[in-house]
């Protein structure tokens, strides 16, 4: 809203007056009524002004001030509603959700969220596709109360690995990657030859981890169809 309004006014060689100026460069409701009293003082009696053209013009200023303050308060409320669903939205950081995508097989793809961002007014999901879970083996030496458990490395392929992360001849039978097979309550490991050891010490130890791709991916947050 401007605070004032100053009219300069000139006289021609004839002796007709004329608004030149006027200083404040963003008119309101209130600056048009004073510009159209001074312009009312500074007419020639014998061609008035058009008295409807000047009421037109002020409710059109008028119209124009009310759709400025309407864009204000609807850019306020979007700002708030924005602000509100990325607020909702963290609560899936963390998680892992489904966005109706699936494999090949119909099986539903799963991402673990890391993050959520707001572009252009709309929540978005960040998060990396979920591969498989590795799950964690051990071998036992000892016996008795002097038994422990040493956790035990394995390769896609199933090759058990050394303390250096190096192939030690023995492979671990998969189901799938990640996911030894258990046949009568054991796992299936084998020797470099490819033969089958019936007498080990392998075992499951009850953990697992799950493997996610590299790369981040980005989907609305509309699209979410599941939260596990």
């Amino acid at each position: 809203m401007a605070d004032s309004l100053t009219v300069s006014s000139s006289t021609d060689t004839y002796g007709n007056q004329y608004t030149q100026s006027v200083s404040n460069d963003q008119l309101t409701t209130n600056d048009f009524l004073k510009l159209m009293i001074e312009e009312l003082k500074l007419q020639d009696p014998t061609k008035p002004m058009d008295s409807a053209k000047m009421l037109s013009t002020q409710m059109q200023m008028s119209t124009l001030n009310a759709n400025q303050e309407m864009i204000k308060a609807l850019q306020s409320i979007q700002t708030a509603f924005n602000q509100s669903s990325l607020s909702t939205a963290t609560g899936v950081i963390g998680h892992k959700v489904e966005n109706g995508s699936t494999y090949d097989d119909g099986t539903s793809k799963q991402f673990a969220v890391t993050s959520i961002e707001m572009q252009d007014g709309e929540v978005i999901v960040v998060g990396r596709e979920y591969k498989y879970s590795i799950y964690e083996i051990a071998i036992k030496e000892g016996e008795g109360d002097d038994a422990k458990y040493k956790a035990v490395a394995y390769d896609s392929n199933g090759n058990i690995l050394d303390d250096k992360g190096e192939k030690t001849g023995k492979t671990v039978v998969l189901e799938s990657i990640g996911k030894p097979k258990v046949q009568d309550g054991k796992m299936i490991i084998k020797d470099e030859d490819g033969k089958e050891i019936k007498d080990h010490s392998y075992l499951f130890t009850g953990t697992t981890y799950p493997q996610y791709a590299d790369e981040d991916i980005k989907f609305p947050f509309s699209s979410i169809t599941k939260i596990a």
